[in-house]
This record gives C-alpha cells, structure tokens and sequence, in this order.
C-alpha cells in the first residue's frame, strides 16, 4: 500500500485490475504543455491517480484546473484550457485613432494616428504583452499646425481733390484652421478698414489664433498716393496763401502784393489732376499809374480794387494845413503802403492848379477835373478817402494824424481779411 505517497487514492481491497492501465482520457492541451506523475511510474500518463500539471504558453493563459487528477469514474478532476491573453480596450486618443494587427490579443500591434492637422505625441505604437498590459498606449493628438490666413492684395488709392488722405476699405480676411476648423481671435495691427490713411506707405498685418494658440499672421500695405504740383514760388514784393498743403491736387493759391504793386498773371491758381497748375504765372509788378489819360474818372479807375486813395486839396503850398498835414505824412509810407492807399496832391488856384501822386506830376487840366468829380472847393483845404470800389468814405476839412487815417482805413471792407494775410505773410512797418 502505497497511499501515503499521495498518488494512490484506493485500499488494498479495492480492484486493482486497472492498475498500470490507461484510464482516464490522454491530456491534450492546446497552447500550452503539461507534465504528469503516475503512482508507480507507469508507462501510461492517464493510468489511474496520475496527476497532471498544465502549463500554459507565453501570451496564454490558465482557464480551469492548473492541476488535474485521474479519478476512479475515468474522468479528470477538472476542466482546463489555454486561452489567449486578452488586453484591456485601448484608449482613444482625441482627434485619433488606432489600427491593431489582431485586436486586442497578445502580441497584438497597434498603431496610432491622427486626425489631419493634429501631430502624434507619445507612443506611435503599442503591443499587447503577456501581462495583460499594454506596452505603450500614452498617446495624445496635439494640433501643432498653425491656421491659414490671406491678406488682401496691396491696396493703392489716390486722394480726393482738396485732400491729404484717402478712405481704403478692404474685406476682412477668414482665417481658417486645418485642425478643429475653430478660430479664437483675429487680431488687426494697424488702421481698420474704411479708415482714412494719409499720404505714404502702410503697413498692416492679421493675425489668427487657433484653438491650441498657434498662430498665423499674414501682411498686406496699404499706399495713398497725393497728386502734388511743383510748389509756387512767392512772387518778389508779394506773398501767396494757399488752403490745403499747398500743392496738392485741389489746392488753390491766392496772390497777393504789397503796397505800391500790382499783381500781374492769375490772382489764383488751382493744382490741377495733370499735376500743373491752372492760369498763368504770376508777379507783382510795381503799380504804373498813367497820368496822361483824358478824364479824371480813367486816372481813378486804375485804382479801381487795387489801391485806396486819400486826395490832399490845398489853394497854395504855403497854406498852413496842408503843410500840416504833408508833414505828419511824411514818415508814414509804410503804414500807407501797408494799407494799399495812395494819396495824390491837388494844389493851387486854376489854371495855376498842379497835381501830383508821388513824384509823377498830374497835368493842370487832370487836376482840375478830379477837383470838380469829386466837388473839393479850390479855395480852401480838404480831403477825401476813397476805398478800393472808388466810395467815397470820409471827407476832412482841417487835418488829420497818420493814426487816425489808420483807424478809419482799418474798418473799411476787405481790410481786416488784409491785415490776416499781411500778417502770415509777416509783413509789417
């Protein structure tokens, strides 16, 4: 009796016929391999009390009984079987995938990818190990391409007449993510459309964010171009104003001349789409009065807008207002000037009677005219102010000072524009 070694589970009184005979069924096992142990060391692995140990192969594993016995009803003492190890599901990665060679089996070989404008960081493959884990598997899709943005083409405008600066409009630009398709933020560097740009070369740019904070910029100018004449020269004894800068297109040019000149060519120009500018050139020439016209009111009309005129009447040289008054105007040409009057003498009895504007002497005949148009007695002292439309604004009949004509010619029309001119021009006494 040989029971207490274990492998012998039956008594002496037992049959034992079947003793060193197969019994049970042999043991097969698929995937894996199984080592057995008879009672006695029988020929025969399946003879009655052999117990059997079942291994598996790697990437197998042990469903059922590891360890079987032999039993007395010819059947083993338990199920078994090797099955294939089995990993748990991969994970998906966001905006990805993954294509397996056999599932999710042993030695199963996954490879991840990504969706189009993602990149693959982490394990680019993983493989089903024996342990039931996977061998890599920490994979994540990461938008790494930045979006796409176009700009407009450069933008070219040309001012509009009188301006310096032109209105460009232009369509915003879409953007557009190669990832998700999802944009957070378009960002404008520079002046937006439908602005005013002045004259020159702008530069703008757009620029795009994505979901992952890549970014794309694109750039794009914008150019205004003014249509510019070559600037006018300041005539010699005048100055010139202009409205806008002076020499662009639309810009218009007024001349003006001192005292004692008179403007020949165009009192104004206009800069032109031909960038040149309208009329003729212009100067200031110096006033050239003709003495030897015909009728008192021909010699007056050439004054006529260009110069105010203070007429001085006095029966001899020697009355004492007149020489009064010739000498408190004697230091004032300038002011007179400034002021664009002109005065002209009318002294003595007829036909002893002269005139006189300056040094140009006015023949007796002239002189006694100018006295009956604009009715100065011949025998005693008088004056009178004309302004630029020849009015007749202020008569005296005793003598003035210089400041008082300045007063009075101050508050006469067109003066207070004058003096504006006279002083941006800078000019002054």
């Amino acid at each position: 009796n040989d029971s207490s070694s274990g492998y012998w589970p039956y008594t002496d009184d037992e049959d034992v016929r079947y003793t060193g005979v197969p019994w049970c069924a042999p043991v097969k096992i698929k995937h894996g391999h199984v080592s057995c142990q008879t009672p006695r060391g029988e020929h025969y692995k399946n003879v009655l009390g052999t117990r059997c140990k079942i291994r598996c192969k790697t990437g197998y594993e042990m469903h059922g009984s590891s360890e079987i016995l032999c039993m007395a009803s010819k059947q083993w003492s338990g199920n078994y079987a090797c099955r294939e190890v089995r990993c748990p599901k991969l994970a998906m990665p966001s905006n990805g995938g993954y294509k397996c060679s056999d599932g999710s089996y042993f030695n199963s070989r996954c490879q991840f990818f990504c969706s189009p404008g993602y990149m693959l960081r982490g394990d680019h493959s993983a493989t089903c190990q024996s342990s039931r884990t996977w061998s890599g598997g920490n994979s994540v899709c990461v938008d790494v391409d930045p979006p796409v943005i176009k700009c407009p083409n450069i933008k070219e405008k040309t001012a509009e007449p009188g301006k310096l600066t032109a209105k460009v409009t232009w369509d915003t630009p879409e953007g557009k993510d190669t990832a998700d398709g999802i944009l957070t933020d378009v960002i404008l560097k520079g002046k937006t459309s439908g602005s005013h740009f002045p004259e020159g070369n702008h530069k703008l740019s757009y620029t795009v964010f994505d979901r992952a904070e890549n970014k794309a910029t694109c750039r794009f100018n914008v150019r205004v171009r003014v249509r510019r004449c070559t600037p006018l020269s300041v005539p010699d004894n005048g100055w010139i104003k202009c409205d806008s800068a002076g020499d662009n297109y639309g810009a218009t040019c007024e001349f003006h001349c001192l005292g004692g000149y008179e403007l020949r060519g165009s009192a104004a120009r206009v800069c032109q789409f031909n960038m040149e500018w309208s009329g003729l050139e212009t100067s200031c020439a110096p006033m050239n009065i003709n003495v030897g016209v015909r009728s008192a009111a021909a010699l007056l009309d050439q004054f006529y807008e260009k110069r105010r005129v203070l007429i001085i009447s006095a029966p001899s040289a020697a009355n004492h207002y007149y020489r009064f008054q010739m000498t408190n105007l004697q230091h004032v040409q300038c002011g007179l000037d400034l002021r664009h009057v002109t005065v002209i003498e009318l002294v003595g009895v007829y036909p002893a009677q002269i005139g006189r504007i300056r040094h140009r002497l006015i023949p007796p005949g002239l002189a006694l005219q100018l006295r009956l148009l604009l009715q100065l007695s011949q025998n005693s002292f008088s004056m009178v102010l004309l302004d630029k439309q020849g009015v007749d604004k202020q008569r005296y009949t005793f003598p003035i000072t210089a400041a008082e004509i300045f007063t009075t010619t101050d508050t006469f029309p067109l003066r207070a524009e004058e003096a504006i001119l006279q002083k941006e021009a800078g000019q002054s006494c």
